[in-house]
């Protein structure tokens, strides 16, 4: 059986300036990344780290141009780190460590420009 994960609601809280933070971290999340987290266009930070995600990593995640922080580490997930995270040129942290990833990490997303901690 295959569960999604379902973001919770925004609160006031939950935003910074115009963007928008989620800190979903220990949270006792299970379940896999859906392509449609695309939609959440002014998402900056992005932190679902120490879960029980699996699956991949939608290549769509690509798209968030606001993103400045993926913290993806200590879940589950697999397959190999989509090239298309190289497009995240705002990125500053990218976390996903202590996954079961595989392959290289892609050149694209080792040229990141403003990248300070991979």
């Amino acid at each position: 059986m295959t569960t999604t994960i379902t973001i919770p609601p925004l609160t006031p809280n939950s935003t910074i300036g115009n963007g928008i933070y989620r800190d979903l971290g220990d949270s006792n999340l299970s379940g896999h990344l859906v392509p449609e987290l695309v939609n959440l266009q002014n998402l900056q930070y992005f932190e679902i780290y120490n879960n029980n995600i699996d699956g991949v990593i939608p290549p769509e995640l690509g798209n968030l141009k606001s993103l400045v922080s993926l913290d993806l580490y200590q879940n589950r997930i697999s397959g190999n780190i989509p090239r298309e995270l190289g497009n995240l040129k705002n990125l500053l942290f990218l976390r996903l460590n202590d996954n079961k990833l595989t392959g290289i990490l892609p050149k694209e997303v080792q040229s990141l420009p403003n990248i300070r901690v991979l």
